[in-house]
């Protein structure tokens, strides 16, 4: 096994709870099965996962990858397990001649995953002019970044948003800002405007206070709080109607899969995203939305904001659906 590392400069600086980001620095890996080639990728990102160091001593570390599908030796370095878990499940795939969708359980063929278009926190104006060209393009839903203005300053882009598309699912994403009283008021306001559900509107810690928020027009979904407690934790408290997926803080596809699924048998809506990877890791993660017995449209569409990539035109986005690879493995080797 051998590892790459790589830096990918983002199209614009985004500002993370962990500071500012202006690249993503990670790590392809690479090994030989029997043969068979596999690729995977481990791009940690602060906050979420382990550090860049620590990823890339842990992949050092790894003496049997085929044995990081099967123990938790990897579960304190998520990114890190899942390259080298990946690299396996690529490998695996390309043995038994199918897709990596299909190795990870999927019955049927798939083409392509619905995914959303995200705009970020501008002025009304500005808003429904970027929901709209997302619209235009085909995405059946739109994500609103909210929290950062006052709950009536959202309130406001919001209904400037739906006035201009009347027709698309909309999602608002909090991260968490709001306290209990500011998120019931933002729930009943995004009602009357059919949102269909809000993201981590409370801190990621308070899953009984999200479980109180349930019951409404308005889903409650978890992004932060199923990174922070677990499956198990999130299905205990009945904290959320909709789970976000994020295969790269999960420890790798397969993990992510087994969450998924966990969520979809208990009744809970499902959403793939990822955490601005490369374009091997969003191939995966495009595989994983696809292996899943049904999803939610999926925040797969990042690769607009990178500058630049591993591989181009790999799981590409066409009228707001990301593209299945139909190969053996995950992409075609380099």
């Amino acid at each position: 096994m051998r590892i790459e590392p790589f830096s990918l400069s983002l199209s614009t600086p985004l500002d993370t709870a962990a500071g500012t980001i202006d690249e993503r620095r990670g790590f392809l890996v690479r090994l030989d099965s029997d043969g068979t080639p596999g690729l995977g990728e481990a791009t940690p990102l602060p906050g979420w996962t382990e550090s860049l160091d620590d990823c890339e001593a842990t992949i050092r570390r790894v003496d049997d990858p085929e044995s990081t599908l099967d123990d938790d030796s990897l579960a304190a370095a998520p990114a890190a397990r899942h390259g080298v878990s990946l690299a396996v499940l690529d490998a695996r795939a390309r043995a038994a001649g199918e897709p990596l969708y299909r190795h990870l359980g999927a019955t049927a063929s798939t083409e392509e995953v619905p995914v959303n278009a995200t705009v970020g926190d501008g002025e009304p104006k500005a808003t429904a002019e970027a929901a709209a060209d997302a619209v235009a393009e085909g995405f059946p839903a739109v994500k609103l970044k909210v929290g950062a203005r006052s709950l009536s300053a959202d309130i406001e882009r919001l209904e400037a948003v739906r006035r201009r598309c009347p027709d698309v699912e909309l999602r608002a994403d909090a991260n968490g800002a709001w306290d209990h009283e500011t998120a019931e008021r933002a729930l009943s306001a995004f009602a009357d405007h059919d949102v269909a559900f809000v993201e981590q509107p409370l801190s990621a810690g308070d899953l009984s206070g999200h479980a109180d928020l349930r019951g409404g027009p308005v889903g409650i979904a978890l992004d932060e709080g199923l990174h922070e407690h677990g499956i198990d934790a999130v299905l205990a408290a009945a904290a959320a109607d909709v789970i976000i997926i994020k295969p790269m803080a999960l420890g790798g596809v397969d993990q992510a899969a087994d969450v998924g699924r966990r969520a979809i048998d208990a009744g809970l809506d499902v959403v793939v995203t990822t955490t601005i990877d490369g374009a091997v890791a969003r191939a995966a993660a495009v595989h994983l939305a696809a292996a899943l017995p049904r999803v939610r449209a999926c925040g797969l569409a990042t690769r607009s904001l990178l500058a630049e990539d591993i591989r181009e035109n790999v799981a590409p986005i066409r009228s707001g659906a990301a593209v299945v690879p139909q190969g053996k493995g995950n992409i075609p080797p380099s």
